[in-house]
């Protein structure tokens, strides 16, 4: 598990939160949480207590996407997942996604995910993608667009951690974890039909900033191309190899 935080104050009992929900699985787990530019003596006492929680933290604010790929160094679980410090998992997310990787030997698996409303109310966001197996790079075509609805939620997806660093965040100021549907390329997966993850709706979030819709179209595009030329080459790579 990573997760990269700037240790905000109005994040901070939601990475708590976020932490309550990991201790809830049902299988072991440790997460890596990625300290960005902060000073690390706020991390929560729930996490700084846990002996599963390590830190990066890095000596100046780096961006969500650098903090994750310098946290991504140093996991050392078979199987990895990215998060953000302001949602939470459900409590059958990892035992449910781990059995089906173990079950089925595919690269990911991943789900739905909720919306989480401030009155503590859900509702279920779907993915384009249908659920059941997918081959690799068969994820990306139900992204038709770069302004359409992304075809998986990116941190929804427990990966091969082999995968997951062949597919790192990039570099972008937002939107970064559209990058980590690059795992769907690189081998199959499944996609199950039922919520794993829960996407806190608040105030504070990237998507309520002023500047987000003007990165927006930008990092969406960046992320789009980085996906379709990934998925040509190998498949160009796969072609030549039979040819």
């Amino acid at each position: 598990m990573v997760i990269a935080t700037r240790l905000q104050d109005d994040r901070l009992d939601y990475l708590t939160a976020m932490h309550a929900s990991l201790t809830r699985q049902a299988v072991p787990w440790e997460a890596v949480i990625a300290i960005d530019g902060a000073d690390p003596a706020r991390l929560p006492a729930p996490l700084a207590a846990d002996p599963r929680v390590r830190t990066v933290v890095t000596p100046q604010p780096v961006g969500a996407a650098c903090a994750r790929n310098l946290a991504l160094n140093t996991v050392r679980t078979e199987f990895c997942n990215w998060a953000d410090d302001d949602d939470e998992f459900e409590d059958h997310a990892m035992a449910t996604r781990l059995h089906i990787l173990k079950e089925t030997g595919v690269g990911w698996c991943a789900g739905y995910s909720q919306d989480l409303h401030p009155d503590g109310s859900t509702s279920l966001w779907t993915c384009p993608t249908p659920p059941g197996r997918h081959e690799a790079g068969d994820v990306w075509t139900y992204w038709k667009h770069p302004s359409d609805t992304i075809p998986i939620g990116p941190t929804t997806i427990l990966a091969r951690t082999d995968l997951v660093r062949a597919a790192p965040m990039g570099g972008l100021v937002q939107g970064e974890d559209y990058m980590a549907l690059g795992v769907t390329n690189l081998a199959p997966g499944i996609l199950l039909p039922i919520p794993v993850y829960r996407y806190r709706k608040h105030p504070g979030q990237m998507t309520k900033q002023a500047t987000y819709d003007q990165l927006e179209a930008a990092s969406r595009e960046h992320a789009w191309n980085y996906g379709r030329s990934l998925r040509a080459a190998l498949r160009s790579g796969e072609a030549l190899a039979h040819g």
